[in-house]
């Protein structure tokens, strides 16, 4: 029997999932669940959202079922995929311990998702360890499940990185191959990178409260977009638009299907010459959204009345996921000589 891919993906519990987790990795995660190739691992990453938000625990605690409810929602089957909680995992922490000492203060302020994260958190000499050393952490959550793919943001290319050079680092220093250096998946849509939100600034959040959420009803997502930016100087109807900036185009070539592409285009040469209004291109994105977002709210829905079972769902998971981490952490420890009493 060949051996599949162990998949690993995961995501910080601090609010209900949107629209741009869902084109980013969420989607992508259900597609390779059903070709039945992959060993599908997906950790709600509760310890990382620690690192910036320890002051408030109860919001993550809260966050981490409604984060499950969307998993289910756009159709992860637990009878397939391990769905787990980082804490629950106590071995991660050891991982973390042991790869710090491989990996310099150096190395960890060049990594440019971490720096873009401090600026905009506006962290200077307050940055908070755990933050800064949270890639660490990734690689412990990557390597002890041997991940070899990682479905993830473009945004997150450094993170595996800074993964690789650890397995590389370990492998070396201790002259084995016990760790298994991941391959990133990035979104086969190149204009999905980090989505921004409806308003056009920054990325899609719900602090911003400029989001889309897969918890969103059909009225709420219909308001949502009919309020979405678009051309401040499209003042009228027979006015030229422009469609760089325009949040609503943006949306069409992040979410419009293959089906789409001919309308899609013809609407942005229509509204580039003039003569074609806001609200007609925005019912269009409502249709194209409405199309891919109703089975989620609908399944999401009956799932969110139930949470025992979504309790249920995440302690078998977690039992299973930390089984399957020990016996990596057994590896490890031979590898470098510390397993002191067999």
């Amino acid at each position: 029997m060949i051996a599949k891919d162990i998949v690993l993906t995961a995501d910080r519990p601090t609010g209900k999932l949107h629209i741009g987790h869902f084109i980013g990795s969420l989607r992508k995660r259900v597609l390779m669940q059903e070709e039945g190739k992959y060993k599908m691992f997906v950790m709600l990453a509760d310890q990382q959202a620690l690192t910036d938000h320890a002051k408030d625990p109860d919001k993550i605690r809260k966050s981490l079922y409604e984060v499950a409810v969307d998993y289910l929602a756009v159709g992860l089957n637990p009878k397939i995929t391990t769905i787990f909680i980082q804490s629950q995992i106590p071995e991660l922490a050891e991982f973390t311990m042991y790869y710090m000492n491989l990996v310099s203060i150096a190395r960890l302020h060049r990594n440019p998702t971490v720096k873009t994260e401090i600026k905009q958190k506006g962290y200077t000499e307050s940055v908070p360890v755990g933050f800064l050393v949270y890639p660490i952490s990734q690689a412990s959550d990557i390597t002890a499940f041997k991940a070899t793919k990682v479905p993830v943001g473009n945004d997150q290319k450094p993170m595996i990185e800074q993964t690789r050079e650890v397995v590389r680092t370990f492998n070396h220093t201790y002259q084995t191959d016990v760790l298994v250096e991941p391959e990133g998946i990035y979104p086969d849509n190149k204009a999905a990178g980090r989505l921004p939100g409806l308003n056009g600034n920054a990325k899609m959040s719900k602090s911003l409260n400029n989001g889309i959420f897969l918890a969103d009803d059909a009225d709420t997502l219909q308001k949502k977009v009919m309020s979405m930016y678009t051309d401040s100087n499209h003042l009228g109807m027979e006015d030229p638009g422009q469609i760089e900036g325009n949040m609503v185009f943006k949306y069409l070539d992040v979410f419009g299907g293959r089906e789409d592409q001919k309308q899609i285009a013809e609407m942005k040469e229509h509204y580039q010459r003039g003569g074609l209004g806001d609200v007609q291109v925005k019912r269009y994105l409502l249709e194209v959204l409405n199309r891919e977002l109703k089975p989620i709210y609908k399944r999401r829905k009956a799932y969110a009345q139930d949470l025992g079972e979504i309790k249920r769902i995440l302690k078998k998971g977690s039992e299973y996921a930390q089984a399957f981490a020990a016996q990596t952490l057994s590896e490890v420890k031979k590898a470098m000589g510390i397993n002191y009493f067999g």
